[in-house]
């Protein structure tokens, strides 16, 4: 997924879909104030005494350890993308990531309801000498709820690549495309775009957008809109040159709008006439 940020990975870092946190907070509430009429009912039915404030104490800190942590998981998944041709590793990292996701849920409300108890005069009791188990127990609901986060930020990612997908892309605007993900670039942002291995950088400002492809088939994308190949490896925006020099070695030195410079072959001085 090709997406914006001002972290390092590709087009300069994921991005989380925060929309969806609403949504999350709301479910896990309504959630919350269930199970704790859940338990006043079940103990009454039991003739068990529970002091109602119990209950909320164990809900709500469960709770708010999960919608604390809810964006993480939203990282992870722009980090950790599906992917039609890599599946397993898709499941695999987020599986291996429910194990420390339970692992800060339940050191959370415990340490939370450790302290609801202390403040009441009483004592907390979580394991009752069966730590292991518990633990497992607990894990088992936790890669549930991380499974159902998981799903809800996939959902709200899906939505935003969907309305992207069925916007025409304006002949004025940069496409860059990694299957149904998209952004869209100011041409007159990019100042240059250079090739990187099996990618193509396209640097704008301080941010530098990293898409899977070939310089070659940039060039043929990019010089209507003004980009000219000044470098085998290298296209300059014509319209971002502020300055050009001759080097010792007949090179040339081009100076950007923004004082960078970078370096040009003689080989390409021809398309950059016009420029001296």
């Amino acid at each position: 997924m090709v997406t914006s940020g001002a972290t390092s990975g590709a087009s300069g870092g994921p991005r989380i879909r925060l929309e969806a946190m609403p949504w999350i907070v709301g479910i896990a509430v309504a959630i919350a104030v269930v199970n704790v009429a859940s338990h006043l009912i079940e103990f009454h039915r039991r003739s068990q005494a529970l002091s109602p404030w119990e209950p909320i104490v164990w809900e709500f800190s469960s709770i708010a350890l999960i919608i604390a942590m809810a964006p993480l998981i939203g990282l992870a998944l722009a980090r950790w993308p599906p992917r039609t041709d890599r599946i397993a590793p898709f499941v695999g990292v987020h599986l291996a990531l429910t194990i420390p996701f339970s692992a800060l849920h339940v050191g959370g409300f415990v340490a939370l309801r450790h302290l609801a108890y202390a403040l009441v005069g009483q004592r907390y009791a979580f394991s009752n000498g069966d730590l292991p188990l518990v633990m497992l127990y607990e894990w088992n609901k936790d890669a549930l709820t991380y499974a159902a986060l998981l799903a809800t930020f996939a959902f709200f990612r899906w939505r935003a690549d969907l309305a992207a997908a069925r916007t025409p892309a304006s002949p004025e605007r940069i496409e860059i495309r990694d299957g149904a993900s998209a952004i869209y670039l100011d041409p007159a942002a990019v100042a240059w775009v250079e090739a990187a291995g099996n990618y193509v950088e396209f640097h704008a400002g301080e941010r530098t957008h990293l898409v899977r492809g070939t310089l070659q088939a940039w060039e043929q994308k990019l010089a209507p809109l003004g980009f000219a190949r000044v470098h085998r490896s290298r296209l300059v925006n014509r319209a971002r040159i502020r300055a050009l020099a001759p080097t010792p070695a007949g090179d040339v030195a081009i100076t950007l709008d923004d004082g960078r410079i970078l370096a040009g072959s003689r080989r390409y001085r021809a398309a950059l006439a016009g420029k001296d």
